[in-house]
């Protein structure tokens, strides 16, 4: 198992590590990508490039282009306001749908006031163990970074552990 050469990439050993939760217990985060936009180009083309922007504690096209104006100084603000806020805000958001494939996930920072990151990944164990995932962070204000990925039939969620945000829902359809 190996990554692809992208700096972000985390696939393989990091994919198990997930899966046995060894993240969140060691706090582990993904080395930083690279600031420049590279398109990842495949055998049989371009990837696809889904753009997400990242304001405080939540991803703008997720929650249907709905800007919450959260003004977060730390971890702990975001943490607080999806406590109270969450559960009705995931009921309404959008579930995005795509074919399997390849992808690139372009990340930018609008607004946020510390470095952010992504994290794509399985719904849940058996799907954090055998799916692919992507992440990295190190995205400070107004910064975009991509994160390229080759995405295979299943449920995934993605977030960010750095702006705490909600674990959006991702259907990749065979």
């Amino acid at each position: 198992m190996q990554a692809d050469g992208n700096k972000g990439q985390t696939v393989g050993w990091a994919s198990w590590a997930l899966a046995f939760g060894l993240v969140g217990a060691l706090g582990w985060v993904a080395p930083a990508h690279s600031q420049q936009s590279q398109a990842a180009n495949t055998t049989s083309g371009q990837a696809t490039v889904i753009e997400l922007t990242q304001v405080g504690c939540q991803f703008l096209e997720s929650e249907n282009g709905t800007d919450h104006g959260i003004h977060p100084q730390s971890k702990a603000d975001c943490e607080a306001f999806n406590d109270d806020t969450g559960e009705a805000r995931l009921a309404e958001s959008r579930v995005l749908r795509v074919p399997a494939g390849d992808y690139v996930f372009r990340v930018k920072n609008e607004g946020v006031p510390y470095d952010l990151g992504f994290w794509l990944r399985g719904d849940g164990l058996l799907n954090r163990a055998r799916l692919p995932s992507v992440s990295g962070g190190g995205l400070g204000t107004g910064q975009t970074g991509d994160f390229a990925v080759s995405l295979e039939p299943g449920e995934y969620v993605y977030s960010c552990p750095l702006n705490p945000t909600l674990d959006y829902k991702l259907v990749v359809e065979g």
